[in-house]
This record gives C-alpha cells, sequence and structure tokens, in this order.
C-alpha cells in the first residue's frame, strides 16, 4: 500500500452510568444471568490451538465461594515449552507485520469490546473478581478500549521519530520487535491489566506468553478470546494458567527470553530480578524487566482543606473494589482541628457502606477475592482491635461463611508507625493517625518515610503555599500525586499510571513510555554517493 497511515486521535471511552431503566443496564443484568448459570471450560491457547490438559482448578465467585463459574486447565513442562515454541514460529511473521496492520487488530478489539463484547467481559469481572457494575465497567470495558486506542495512536508517534537529515545522506530509525518472547503475568484485580501487559508488547510487534491470575482466569479468557475475535494470529499471544514457580523457571532459564511485563508485589517482582540475574550469562539479550507493584497510599490533609471533601476521597479512595486496587488509600494523616468535625461523619458513612452480591446493583462493596486475601486482611483488623495502640472506629467484621466478606474498616492508630500505618494490607481497611495542626511540616516528613513505596498519595489543602510545600516534600513518594482528589482512578492518556521506590519501575502503563520498552531501535544511515578517496584536505602539505 502506497500511503501514510494515520491513526484515529483517540477519545477516553465514555464511562456508561447503569442507571435504573437504561438499556446497558437491562443488557449487563441480563448477561449476568446467563453467565451465572454456566461453567466454562477455560483451556490453555498455544499457538492458538485449544489444550485441555485435564488437570484442572475451579475458578468461583468470591462474594458465592461454592459457586463454581469454571473450570480452568494447568499447563505442564511439556505445554510451557509450547509455548515458548509457538512465540517463536509466530515472531518472524508477526514482527515484520506492517505495523499499521497490527494496529487494525487492536482497534478492531476495542470497537468490539465497546460493542457486542462489553458485558460480556463485564460480567465475568463482576462475577469472577466481584466488581460492582460501575468498577467492571471502568476496569474491563473502558480501560481497556483506552489501551488499545491509545496504544495504536502512541505506535504511530513512536514509529513517526526520526533522527536529523544531513546533505547527501538519510539517516533513520527502526523500531525493532524484541529478539525473542515476552513473560506477562498479570494479577486479579483489574481485567484491564491482563490486557495491556500481554497487549502492548504484541502491539509493537513482539510475541508473548502470559499467565493470568487464576482467581481472574474467567474475565482474562474472555479477553483472549476478544483477540482472537479481531484477527490476532496464532501464537502471537499463548495463554497458559499452571503452578506460577513452576512456569516463571521454565521461561526464565530460556535463552530467548527478552522480557517481563509484571503487575504483582514487590517480593514476587524482587525475585523475578534474582532469577534473571542469575541466569543472565543464559540470554542473547538484556531483558527488559518492567513491572507494577506494591503500594502503602497516602491521603494527607491540612488543617485548612474541606473536610467533606476528605471524607468523600477516604470513602471512595480506599473502598472502591474493596480496597484491591493497586491505588487505594490505605493510610491517612488527618489534623486534629479537622478530626473533630470529620470524625462523626466519616464513621457513620463508612457503616452505612452497603455490602453484598454485586448483581445486587444496591451494594457499593462486595467480597475480598479469596481465602487467603481474607485471612491476611482479618489478621490486621483482629491485631488492632487487641492493640493498645490502635482503635477500630468501625467495620471490622469478617464473615467467609458464604463469600469472602470484610466489613470496610477505619482504625485510627495512635502512633504514626503502627502496624497497619506501614504494611500493604490490599484490603478494605485504611488507617487514620491524627497530627497535631502545627506539625504539618514534620507530617509531610512522616508521609514521606513511613514505607519503602511510593505509588500514589493525595494532598488536600487551600492555600497555594501549602500545596507546593505538600508537592516538594512528596516529590518522590508517589508517582501518581493528586491535589483534593482520592488518590484512584487514574484514567489512561490523562493520568499516565505507575510508582517508584518499592512500588515498581514506574514505566507508565498505556503512556507511550511503556511502549517505549517494547522496541530495540535500530539507526539507519544511507549514503546516496559514497566516498571513493579515503584522505582528508587536512593531510595536504600546502
Amino acid at each position: 500500500m502506497n500511503g501514510i497511515a494515520s491513526i484515529p486521535t483517540p477519545i477516553n471511552e465514555s464511562v456508561l452510568s447503569y442507571a435504573p431503566g437504561t438499556s446497558e443496564r437491562a443488557a449487563l443484568k441480563s448477561e449476568l444471568q446467563r453467565q451465572s448459570q454456566m461453567v466454562v471450560d477455560i483451556p490453555l491457547i498455544i499457538g492458538g490451538e485449544e489444550i485441555r490438559t485435564g488437570d484442572t482448578f475451579d475458578v468461583v465467585m468470591p462474594h458465592a465461594h461454592s459457586h463454581v463459574i469454571a473450570r480452568a486447565h494447568r499447563a505442564g513442562p511439556e505445554e510451557i515449552q509450547r509455548a515458548v515454541e509457538a512465540a517463536a514460529t509466530a515472531h518472524h511473521d508477526w514482527s515484520t507485520m506492517p505495523w499499521e496492520d497490527r494496529a487494525a487488530i487492536f482497534l478492531k478489539a476495542a470497537d468490539l469490546l465497546a460493542g457486542p463484547w462489553r458485558q460480556v467481559l463485564n460480567a465475568s469481572t463482576m462475577l469472577g473478581q466481584s466488581k460492582t457494575a460501575y468498577q467492571a465497567e471502568i476496569d474491563a470495558a473502558c480501560e481497556i478500549i483506552d489501551f488499545f486506542r491509545f496504544g495504536a495512536h502512541f505506535t504511530q508517534q513512536i514509529y513517526g521519530i526520526q533522527p536529523l537529515p544531513a546533505p547527501g545522506v538519510w539517516n533513520r530509525s527502526e523500531y525493532r520487535a524484541l529478539e525473542g518472547f515476552v513473560y506477562a503475568i498479570s494479577p486479579f484485580n483489574f481485567t484491564a491489566i491482563g490486557a495491556n501487559l500481554a497487549g502492548t508488547p504484541a502491539m509493537l510487534g513482539n510475541t508473548v506468553v502470559w499467565k493470568p491470575a487464576h482467581s481472574a482466569m474467567l474475565s482474562n479468557y474472555y479477553v483472549m478470546k476478544l483477540f482472537e475475535a479481531a484477527g490476532m494470529p496464532p501464537g502471537v499471544i499463548n495463554f497458559v494458567s499452571g503452578d506460577a514457580p513452576q512456569i516463571t523457571d521454565i521461561l526464565l532459564s530460556r535463552s530467548d527470553f527478552t522480557g517481563i511485563h509484571f503487575t504483582g508485589s514487590t517480593g514476587v517482582f524482587n525475585s523475578f530480578w534474582k532469577k534473571i540475574g542469575a541466569n543472565m550469562s543464559t540470554y542473547k539479550s538484556y531483558p527488559r524487566i518492567v513491572g507494577e507493584t506494591g503500594g502503602k497510599n497516602f491521603i494527607i490533609a491540612h488543617p485548612d482543606s474541606d473536610w467533606h471533601a476528605v471524607k468523600t476521597a477516604i470513602v471512595r479512595g480506599a473502598f472502591e473494589y474493596q480496597g484491591q486496587k493497586c491505588s487505594a488509600a490505605s493510610r491517612a494523616y488527618i489534623s486534629a482541628s479537622m478530626w473533630a468535625e470529620l470524625e462523626g461523619p466519616l464513621v457513620e458513612e463508612v457503616g452505612s457502606l452497603t455490602m453484598g452480591d454485586p448483581r445486587d446493583f444496591t451494594n457499593f462493596v462486595s467480597a475480598v477475592i479469596d481465602q487467603k486475601a481474607y485471612d491476611s486482611i482479618k489478621s490486621y483488623i483482629d491485631a488492632a482491635q487487641a492493640s493498645d495502640d490502635a482503635d477500630v472506629l468501625v467495620g471490622g467484621e469478617c464473615d467467609d461463611s458464604e463469600g469472602w466478606f470484610v466489613r470496610p474498616t477505619l482504625i485510627r492508630a495512635n502512633k504514626p508507625d503502627y502496624i497497619s500505618m506501614c504494611d500493604e494490607i490490599f484490603g478494605p481497611v485504611l488507617t487514620i493517625f491524627v497530627y497535631d495542626d502545627a506539625d504539618w511540616a514534620e507530617t509531610l516528613t512522616l508521609v514521606d518515610q513511613t514505607s519503602p513505596y511510593a505509588l500514589t498519595g493525595a494532598v488536600f489543602a487551600r492555600d497555594r503555599n501549602v500545596i507546593r510545600e505538600a508537592m516538594d516534600a512528596l516529590r518522590n513518594a508517589a508517582g501518581n500525586f493528586y491535589i483534593n482528589d482520592r488518590p484512584t482512578g487514574a484514567v489512561l492518556g490523562q493520568q499516565p499510571f505507575g510508582g517508584a521506590r518499592g512500588s515498581g519501575t514506574n514505566d507508565k502503563a498505556g503512556s507511550m513510555l511503556n511502549l517505549l520498552r517494547w522496541v530495540s531501535a535500530r539507526s539507519i544511515k544511507e549514503t546516496f554517493v559514497s566516498d571513493t578517496d579515503y584522505t582528508y584536505p587536512f593531510m595536504d602539505e600546502k
């Protein structure tokens, strides 16, 4: 084709309301009912082939954990090796395919998701990960659509970055795919993360082995089927589940391992660095290591700020999706004068939050993801209830008889280094430390130094000088920093997401910065009339 393609300018996908009487509400209710009556058999998908090993595990509804919604097949060593071989087989044709053809596949996937696939992904996310309709919509629909549309746009921008010209020379840059396969490991909490971790390297011409979290298998399986429906060639993305350490050990021992795209715990990510470092003599290329990991996200409120806004930021920032967002607020620093006004209304509002099955649209929160998470979160609440250094102000009730339910919980810490002010809990628990109004500057230092993480944070203040002081003092404390807003809800293309310190490599998911990690540039110089004399003018005697 003779022509320079131009990707349509991306616009963030509109979030549907699901208000009573809307068509989207009726469609989602119908799809929830349909999927609730199914047990999906989830195979491995390797080289475009569905493989069923017979070694399966159950995928359940966290809010009704006796209800099995899928059975997924585990990969063994043979299937893991097959996935690598399939990625290698697909690599040449995919990496050399015209970039606009690759982009077209992702743009088609976005339009399919915006239309007939929307409620399939939303319903599977609600049932398998216990998200409300709104939380599923902003994740499994809007964010995936944005990842694909903005990703195609950024791809064009990257390929358009070209070097300076020179007389008689044509200089150009080629942005090659990495030489090997990318290992994508996605977590349970966002369906969109799986689509991004596997899809973004593929958009740049890489082939991928993708291991989703066991507890997100249903929605991630539908993402894989969406890729196929959009025309993704076999072997470009290979979908495998199974024993995570076994999969990792096999993949990271391969000479053609070329990168890891990860979201999950800091400890697991650190173990990858160690394994990769120990295997460096094995690899053909230096692997790209890209990861977003833990967080202990903060809210700090200055005495002059609006306590009504702080209250809403705490409720939404800490408790939406049961606090299981990478960005969720987990610690708050409130001035004593504000606390006198805020405490009563905040405790009352948190106590009133509705909790239950997400198919009941009146619920604000649902269950946490599994028994392991439930036990861990409960242990922090139990410790606070027994401690002289903390008080549980509201919530704290836990019940795992039917689903893994933990009531939204506020803890007041009597000292700033109390354990729940420091540890990542990843659940519906917010710990508050009340500071003396005169200790604002010292409290900024506390916020910065209390946690090894640096993912998200928010400051509330009216005075511009105070805001500037907080921005400077907390410059390295959060990769996503919010002023007079909750520390959650980053929108792709508007607030590129990621953090530093113990929170990851800060490669900003969904932005051009992330896409650049998945290309290897080649500089090309073409001289039109070549020199035929090796000498230079300075060599003349006269």
